[in-house]
């Protein structure tokens, strides 16, 4: 279930990073937030494994 989850935070960052430079507001927030969901698509997996 986290890979799922981390599939899906990763590939909504990249929509995010797209929409920052579409958007006609908020574009530093919107990149941040894509930042921010990578991140967690790459720490969610590695600290669930290191738990098994």
């Amino acid at each position: 279930m986290a890979f799922v989850l981390s599939i899906v935070l990763f590939l909504g960052g990249i929509f995010l990073f797209y929409f920052a430079f579409a958007a006609e507001s908020l574009h530093a927030i919107i990149f941040f937030a894509g930042i921010i969901a990578i991140s967690l698509s790459f720490g969610i997996p590695a600290h669930v494994l290191s738990k098994r």
